[in-house]
């Protein structure tokens, strides 16, 4: 079975940013390593960016999260320098969960999905959620070692919210 993985928003700004923490930080050389995995196998990757706009401090988001990241074209918005995006998808995601993974193109229904990346308490359980959703018959798995949430505590309710939502944690 065809394998597809999903790289969350490792983005400057969560890592190492205006929103990162020693944790995100962490996990990098865990998703490097995923990644070129998934790439030796010839499987699917697919990343997500978070993208605001410069007016992003004056949106619904921005009023509850006053700290400006991910400003399109800004250092911040681009993936990590220690990641290879290389041919793999990208998409521009405006707010925490992207609902157009239906509109892909993508037999996402005869595939496997793992999920990795950031935050988890935040666009990872959007995202998974959102897939299991969409594709309730598909095995989901997040790899812990490869998620970071805003904080050790909100990562481990995300996990343990996503595994009560029948998406595999390891």
């Amino acid at each position: 079975m065809k394998k597809v993985l999903i790289v969350v928003d490792m983005q400057k700004d969560f890592i190492d940013g205006a929103l990162g923490t020693k944790e995100a930080v962490a996990i990098v050389p865990n998703v490097k390593t995923k990644i070129e995995e998934y790439r030796k196998n010839g499987d699917l990757i697919i990343f997500t960016k978070d993208t605001h706009q410069k007016d992003y401090l004056s949106t619904s988001e921005g009023k509850k999260l006053p700290v400006e990241h991910c400003i399109e074209g800004s250092e911040g918005w681009e993936i990590s320098r220690e990641l290879e995006v290389k041919d793999s998808k990208v998409i521009c995601k405006p707010n925490f969960g992207w609902l157009g993974w239906n509109q892909l193109g993508i037999d996402f229904e005869n595939m496997d999905i793992e999920i990795v990346g950031l935050c988890t308490d935040i666009c990872v359980i959007s995202n998974a959620l959102i897939l299991k959703t969409q594709y309730p018959d598909i095995e989901i798995t997040v790899d812990s070692s490869c998620c970071a949430g805003v904080t050790p505590q909100t990562h481990e309710a995300a996990l343990s919210a996503m595994k009560m939502c029948q998406i595999n944690v390891i």
